[in-house]
């Protein structure tokens, strides 16, 4: 068995290396859901925390990701940095964060960011920007200069891992990949043919 903590000391090592090395948004992660009928579904979207417990996103509920994490919360994810030649695959299950956290992190956000939580209707049909624009205006004039509370349809997931893959690329196809398995509060480890 391995250490439990031990994915997540190497993924802050590589995430580390990849904030000083990444142009734009090494946080980026690709998250895989499944719509309704069992077709996948992916979007990019921004790791905001992790540790031990999983990885932490936030989104509109109503959205379309929102939507298909509500039927199913079996996801995957996939941290790709090209600059480092390498990529960190999680698959696990995404459970809602408590109202504190999402509570905490939406006030850490811009103005304008939350003011664009209440404006948008994320992933529904939209006649063109000056509806988007006008919502904002609408919900800036209504928040004024005063609190803007977190709307009840935004909040966020956490990825709790059942697998994590490291990948680093090597010449000739040498690459390596160690996967590790949750197994209750330890980790079992694989390495794979690339």
């Amino acid at each position: 068995m391995i250490d439990f903590n031990v994915p997540f000391d190497t993924f802050t090592e590589w995430f580390d290396k990849a904030k000083d090395s990444e142009l734009n948004d090494p946080n980026a992660m690709n998250l895989a859901t499944c719509t309704p009928d069992g077709k996948p579904s992916s979007r990019m979207v921004l790791l905001k925390d992790f540790d031990e417990r999983g990885f932490v996103f936030y989104t509109n509920l109503e959205s379309r990701k929102g939507n298909e994490l509500a039927e199913n919360q079996h996801v995957a994810l996939n941290f790709h940095w090209k600059s480092l030649r390498k990529q960190v695959r999680v698959e696990g299950v995404a459970e809602p964060v408590s109202d504190e956290e999402a509570d905490t992190y939406y006030q850490s956000r811009a103005r304008g960011s939350r003011i664009g939580a209440w404006a948008s209707e994320q992933s529904r049909p939209m006649e063109g920007m000056f509806i988007l624009e006008r919502r904002v205006a609408e919900f800036t004039a209504k928040f004024n200069i005063g609190d803007i509370p977190r709307p009840d349809h935004w909040s966020g997931f956490r990825v709790v891992p059942q697998t994590i893959e490291f990948w680093s690329d090597g010449t000739f196809r040498l690459h390596e990949r160690i996967v590790y398995h949750r197994n209750g509060d330890k980790w079992t480890t694989e390495k794979l043919f690339p």
